[in-house]
């Protein structure tokens, strides 16, 4: 950390030429000078003020060291030590604190200060940097002078295919301003390569998915949840198939960071939605080493391995939300993983009944993975307000929807063998004398999201289900 500097004896007065109120205590700094020792320091123009022989500080070492936050500050120093301060001009504190009577007579009695460039959002963060406040562990890279910084991280394979914000020091150091978590805890083993997740290293890939501070709460959730045996992120890396982790973000602090959860929310435009899905695939892919055509060996994989995280709308939801029905209070802020692939269309706009409606989403839901098969994949469904109401005006609760859903998607087995309808694909012949349920019990998961017009919802096919592949995860948001 840089040398704090000292304050000599005396008065010290902090002033920059930028505040009305500094201008204004011009003429009393000219008289305190003349009758005691004083000293100034001025922020923005070494000139200023006139007559008081100013020192200046305009690299605001000794605004920063001394926590001044408004000026003009007026402080008394003894043996090295400050003993009082004031702040703004108020004559009664003046006169108190120097001694003197009847300063500044020609001057109200009272002006509030302005702020102190030291505690500039503009500055703050550089600042920090400047004099050592910084006790980050990660390696510093140095880029030429003549090096264009994001052409530089295309190259040296840090990207996801899009520029990433250049992880500065003063930008890390502001993104863990987000989280009460110590920059050094280990969060997660990041799969594959098992390195050491912890929140510093967190924050530099959210800086380069463009998060905000707070923000970070939700990416380590998703980085906790990603990781864990149930998710396993290692297998949903290595898989073939087209999926990736989705992100469903629950609770009151969903709000607070403006995530979508209405119209276009599974699309882009919000900055929170599709920074923390991306935020978490840098991630995998900078510090676990999960980058495609390496471990990554998805055939086609989809545009949502770029990012996929919306919220759920709780506020306009007939139902109980899905944070809720894994076991989080209301007023938790939660983080579900799941382990999807892209979005399809359910598209019904003449079912007024929910019988119908039901039937609807359960044959456009044989689909998932292959109308051919059954139990091995999860699928995600999202329902749009407008579809919801269907349900809801009817008085189908969750759990109803769920049932009908089971009972229609309880499928012959012969329709599912092998070479039935004449396709080969399906499952052996010994299945024939059985009744099969397309997805096992918990495998179909209901969420409620999307702009209040259109009779359309949606449909998150998944990956491999339950203990073989990967397993829905909910992690508590924690500050």
């Amino acid at each position: 950390m840089a040398d704090r500097p000292g304050l000599p004896d005396g008065l010290v007065v902090v002033v920059k030429q930028d505040c009305a109120t500094c201008r204004l205590v011009e003429p009393v700094l000219g008289e305190l000078a003349s009758r005691s020792e004083l000293t100034v320091y001025t922020q923005d123009d070494p000139g200023f003020p006139g007559g008081v022989d100013p020192v200046d500080d305009t690299s605001l070492a000794v605004s920063w060291h001394h926590d001044i936050e408004t000026v003009p500050s007026l402080l008394r120093v003894e043996a090295g030590v400050e003993t009082e301060r004031t702040v703004g001009w108020h004559r009664q504190r003046w006169e108190a604190l120097t001694g003197i009577d009847a300063l500044g007579v020609d001057l109200p009695d009272f002006r509030p200060g302005c702020g102190s460039l030291s505690v500039d959002p503009d500055k703050v963060d550089e600042l920090r940097v400047r004099f050592g406040a910084s006790t980050l562990r990660s390696r510093r890279v140095e880029f030429a002078e003549a090096e264009d910084e994001v052409e530089a991280m295309f190259d040296r394979g840090w990207t996801d295919g899009l520029p990433v914000v250049p992880p500065t020091e003063a930008r890390v150091m502001a993104m863990l301003e987000g989280t009460t978590r110590a920059p050094d805890e280990v969060i997660a083993s990041i799969p594959p390569n098992l390195a050491e997740g912890t929140v510093e290293k967190i924050a530099v890939n959210a800086v380069m998915a463009g998060c905000r501070p707070e923000y970070l709460p939700f990416v380590i959730a998703a980085v906790e949840a990603s990781c864990s045996d149930s998710f396993n992120m290692h297998g949903l890396l290595a898989t073939t198939y087209f999926s990736g982790p989705v992100i469903v973000a629950n609770g009151p602090g969903t709000t607070r960071i403006g995530m979508n959860s209405g119209m276009n929310a599974l699309g882009q435009g919000n900055r929170a939605n599709a920074t923390i899905g991306r935020a978490l695939q840098l991630i995998i892919r900078n510090l676990g080493g999960g980058a495609p055509g390496g471990v990554d060996r998805a055939t086609l994989g989809n545009p949502g391995k770029y990012t996929f995280c919306f919220a759920e709308n709780e506020a306009d939801s007939p139902w109980t939300s899905l944070a809720a029905e894994r076991g989080f209070a209301a007023d938790a802020t939660t983080v579900t993983l799941f382990a999807g692939e892209g979005v399809r269309a359910v598209v019904d706009q003449l079912s007024r009944k929910p019988e119908s409606l039901a039937r609807s989403f359960a044959a456009s839901l044989r689909s998932v993975g292959s109308v051919k098969l059954a139990l091995a994949f999860d699928a995600m469904l999202v329902v749009s307000p407008e579809h919801a109401r269907v349900f809801a005006e009817a008085g189908w609760d969750k759990d109803r929807l769920h049932a009908e859903l089971a009972e229609l998607l309880t499928i012959p087995g012969s329709d599912l063998v092998r070479d039935h309808d004449g396709i080969q694909e399906g499952l052996p012949e010994g299945f024939a004398g059985s009744d099969i349920p397309k997805f096992r019990d918990g495998g179909l998961l209901i969420v409620h999201a999307g702009g209040k017009a259109g009779l359309f919802s949606g449909i998150i096919g998944g990956w491999v289900s339950g203990a073989s592949g990967s397993q829905t995860t909910t992690v508590e948001v924690r500050t």
